[in-house]
């Protein structure tokens, strides 16, 4: 059981889950029910463009033409290139944010890039000068100094040479060998520091822009102090004349690596708070001298001129990101510059599928060795788009996943010696390029039947079958239990949850008691509500067990059973209203492949449906508005449970208005 630790932590409480749970070829211990009320969504894919293979479609070949459903990031980031704005980018992972940024590069003129030498400085050895030329003359002047101090190295080698040559005459004329040696061993000793110097007078090339085609793009996530802001390297010999100059040892940072040119940073707020500050102030002045960042290292006397950085920040992250980035960073960001929240899906149109075959044709480009996709696959990478996206009637932007499928696919046909990726690749692809969270939610559903953890038949009082998303894109059957006792105080009830409950999903224990209270129309003062959620090890989070809760609670209190071949998932307001969750094609689909026969889901989740055509006709999927329909469905039939809904629709029959 602890390799599926960990699993059912993420309970989907939003209507943003992307990703895709694939199915086996036949689902286990299932039988074939139609499923009702839920439109078709595998409908024939519609294209606006008439092509044989990908290999027809143009790419246009700048990235900011290959961005794909960012309008609004695209304008923002023309507008920022042209006035070298800094521009802050908020969105999921996968949607184009670091694309945007090297996309912005290729807009800054090219004509303006520099390259930035330092030099020895000889009034003080430790404080090196900066100078900065135009691209591609640094390699020229460094050069040129090189040639001249060969030279001059040369000459001198020369001039030793012929003196240690008449040195040794002299010895031998004289009888005075061993004398002679001992002279040319001292002349070559002294004469190594004194030919030396004329290397150590070259300049270094800090920052070189030979033959750039566009200016400099630069990605920094996650780069230490030094990387990011440059450093001096350690030099452990610092005399005899065998050290390093102090200018030679010194290395430029990633802020001045993108001098005229786009600074990308990813997850900016797990950079420190110093380097946050010190990337401020390299943001204000456009110049940041090099030190070195360690405080044993020799390198720390050293510190150069101000060395240009004159940027632009790209920031992007979650939105949790900006809790932890230094507000004024932020605020530099905001001021002078755009926020941008990335769009994780677009609407489902002609024009904008049309744009997915353009993406389909760019990632085979990219990648460079798989075959092109013929129509069939473009259409098959689209309706998986679809489903992807989590909603009815869009397209997902998670476009980096989506581009492993369309990699995965095109590695299948190259294996099979296709000339043309196709629509059957594809769905192999989809198939063994599951997520390790989909890949373990499978083990997790085979580990809980073998071990009986939910049931798939018959009925239980206070047992109730919920269903829960893990990664974002994988389901889960989540057994969930209640007991009622009595009271231990005798004179005050309590509502006990276990199974590591947070914030969130406590929050939603707390609604459902309140129907409870209303529902059975007693006083509960007398008794303790224990709800447990079976196999959740390190926590539960979200709201869309609420109906499933509601329901064992309900069925612990009648003493009425329910039925085990029923899964829900739902979220319950305190007035007994069933409200849509996230992620609801993956809980399906992982009902559906634990045996359950019928699925409960919100009413206003239905146009999110979009299963794989293999569950189909394996799963019931129920729709509904209320706890009361919740009920209708999972209780057994039995008299007492007539009595029941009719007692529960008089309490939630709304009070008539004065």
């Amino acid at each position: 059981m602890d390799r599926f630790k960990g699993l059912t932590k993420c309970m989907a409480e939003d209507g943003n889950s992307t990703g895709v749970q694939n199915p086996e070829e036949n689902p286990s211990n299932s039988e074939n029910v139609q499923i009702k009320d839920i439109p078709n969504d595998n409908e024939n894919i519609e294209l606006g463009i008439q092509f044989k293979n990908t290999g027809e479609i143009n790419v246009p070949p700048l990235l900011i033409d290959q961005i794909l459903g960012q309008e609004d990031a695209v304008e923002i980031v023309k507008k920022a290139a042209s006035q070298r704005r800094h521009v802050m980018m908020i969105g999921t992972p996968g949607t184009g944010k670091s694309l945007l940024a090297k996309a912005m590069a290729e807009l800054l003129p090219k004509e303006e890039l520099e390259d930035i030498l330092v030099y020895p400085n000889a009034e003080d050895n430790n404080n090196p000068r900066i100078r900065r030329v135009p691209a591609g003359k640094g390699r020229e002047i460094v050069a040129a100094h090189r040639a001249e101090a060969h030279k001059k190295s040369q000459s001198k080698t020369m001039i030793m040479l012929v003196l240690m040559v008449g040195i040794m005459l002299y010895a031998v004329l004289t009888n005075s060998i061993l004398i002679g040696v001992f002279i040319c061993l001292l002349l070559m000793t002294f004469g190594r520091q004194f030919i030396g110097r004329d290397d150590a007078l070259i300049p270094k090339l800090l920052v070189s822009n030979y033959n750039k085609q566009h200016a400099p793009y630069v990605d920094a996530t996650a780069a230490h102090a030094g990387a990011l802001l440059g450093d001096v390297r350690h030099d452990p010999f610092q005399s005899g004349g065998l050290e390093t100059p102090a200018h030679d040892r010194v290395e430029a940072g990633d802020i001045h690596k993108s001098h005229k040119g786009v600074l990308f940073m990813d997850e900016i707020n797990i950079l420190g708070i110093e380097s946050q500050q010190s990337l401020l102030t390299a943001l204000q002045e456009k110049e940041y001298a090099i030190t070195g960042q360690s405080e044993r290292s020799s390198g720390a006397l050293v510190k150069t001129e101000p060395v240009p950085c004159d940027f632009i920040m790209v920031a992007a992250g979650n939105v949790d990101a900006l809790e932890k980035m230094h507000p004024a960073l932020r605020s530099r960001i905001k001021g002078y510059g755009y926020e941008v929240y990335m769009r994780d899906s677009m609407p489902d149109t002609p024009e904008n599928r049309d744009k997915y075959i353009r993406f389909v044709a760019q990632e085979v480009m990219r990648d460079g060795r798989i075959p092109q996709f013929d129509e069939d696959a473009v259409k098959e990478i689209i309706r998986e788009a679809k489903r992807r996206s989590g909603k009815k009637g869009h397209l997902t932007l998670r476009l980096r996943d989506l581009g492993g499928l369309v990699r995965v696919a095109g590695d299948l046909a190259g294996a099979d010696g296709a000339p043309y990726t196709t629509a059957s690749h594809v769905l192999r692809a989809k198939k063994i390029s599951r997520s390790i969270e989909q890949q373990l939610a499978d083990r997790y559903l085979e580990n809980k039947k073998d071990y009986e953890s939910f049931l798939r038949g018959g009925s239980e009082i206070g047992r109730v079958n919920g269903l829960a998303v893990i990664g974002g894109d994988s389901g889960v059957v989540l057994p969930i239990l209640s007991e009622v006792t009595p009271s231990l105080s005798g004179s005050e009830g309590n509502i006990i949850a276990t199974g590591q409950l947070k914030t969130i999903a406590r929050e939603a224990v707390k609604n459902v008691s309140a129907v409870i209270k209303k529902v059975t129309g007693r006083n509960i003062e007398a008794i303790d509500i224990h709800i447990q959620f079976v196999g959740t090890y390190e926590g539960v989070e979200g709201d869309s067990a609420s109906i499933s809760i509601a329901t064992a609670v309900l069925s612990a209190y009648e003493k009425i059973p329910v039925n085990q071949t029923v899964a829900m998932t739902g979220s319950l307001s305190v007035r007994g209203d069933v409200l849509p969750v996230g992620g609801v094609t993956y809980k399906i689909e992982a009902a559906a492949q634990a045996g359950i026969k019928k699925v409960i889901i919100p009413k206003s989740n239905e146009l999110d449906v979009m299963i794989e055509d293999a569950y189909k006709d394996v799963i019931e999927i129920v729709t509904v508005s209320s706890i009361t329909e919740v009920l209708e469905y999972a209780l057994v039939d039995s008299p007492k449970k007539d009595a029941f809904l009719k007692k529960l629709k008089e309490a939630l029959k709304p009070e008539p208005e004065e």
